[in-house]
């Protein structure tokens, strides 16, 4: 691994790399925040993407990655006058101290003691934070407060839970929200009934549809499941299995719409057992 002063020499060059870009690449120089948007949106997925896989090669590369985009977008703050890396480097410092006073004591708190709390475990400084977001200068005024718009409907759901959970919004044992999922599995199947096409209907369909989703991931949240990781989990299981269909049809001379469904599960069984 490299020292402290290598990690910040190669920092410095990304930097400079970065000011090189800017000024003589066409391309880098035309960039704004909002064309770059939709780059950064797809370089975090890759990210993810290589997480999931636990693809340590491919992590390294697509943090990389993510870490031009954050380069890229300080450069440009520069260039308007409105911020640099510098800047965002110490607001995060600052941030991270002032969310850790577990950590940093009254250096977090500017010489007062606020909370007057330890945290002795992951679960006692998650709900520290929520108390301590609420008191950040600029910060969140309202628990839900920070929960981006744009976040993907699965994971907001788990944080909105996740975040009232730590004030005290939650269930007094795990065990009880499995009432809560066959509450809603219950309303759900009585909205199947309802006459098809009918577009009232369809929308109480997709409200209990939704509503016993947000129910799973309660209960997904509570026995410590990122709902998110487990559902990519499933992906790419299902992804690997119908490859499988797919290559043993190929060396079978047959076509997969050709396939009856029956020999289609056979296939399928037999990918389960690879």
């Amino acid at each position: 691994m490299s020292s402290r002063e290598e990690q910040l020499k190669a920092f410095g060059r990304l930097l400079d790399i970065m000011d090189d870009l800017r000024e003589k690449c066409p391309w880098d120089r035309k960039q704004t925040f909002d064309s770059l948007r939709q780059n950064t949106i797809e370089e975090t997925y890759e990210l993810a993407t290589a997480i999931s896989r636990h693809d340590m090669n491919e992590i390294s590369k697509e943090l990389g990655d993510v870490l031009l985009h954050v380069v890229f977008y300080a450069k440009m703050g520069s260039e308007k006058g409105e911020f640099d890396i510098a800047d965002v480097c110490n607001r995060l410092c600052d941030k991270l101290i002032f969310r850790h006073p577990h950590v940093y004591g009254r250096i977090a708190s500017g010489g007062e003691q606020p909370f007057g709390i330890t945290a002795q475990n992951a679960e006692e400084v998650s709900k520290l934070w929520e108390q301590v977001k609420l008191k950040e200068k600029g910060g969140n005024k309202t628990v839900l407060g920070g929960i981006p718009d744009s976040l993907p409907s699965l994971v907001k759901a788990y944080r909105i839970q996740d975040k009232v959970a730590n004030v005290g919004f939650d269930w007094e044992k795990r065990e009880d929200v499995w009432e809560k999922v066959k509450e809603e599995i219950a309303e759900f199947e009585a909205e199947l009934t309802g006459e098809k096409g009918n577009e009232l209907t369809n929308k109480r369909m997709t409200e209990e549809f939704g509503d016993l989703m947000f129910a799973l991931i309660n209960a997904a949240r509570l026995y410590k499941i990122k709902p998110d990781n487990a559902l990519e989990q499933t992906n790419l299981k299902f992804i690997k299995r119908f490859n499988y269909i797919e290559t043993r049809a190929r060396e079978m001379g047959r076509e997969l719409k050709d396939l009856s469904i029956d020999e289609m599960e056979a296939l399928w069984q037999e990918a389960k057992k690879q």
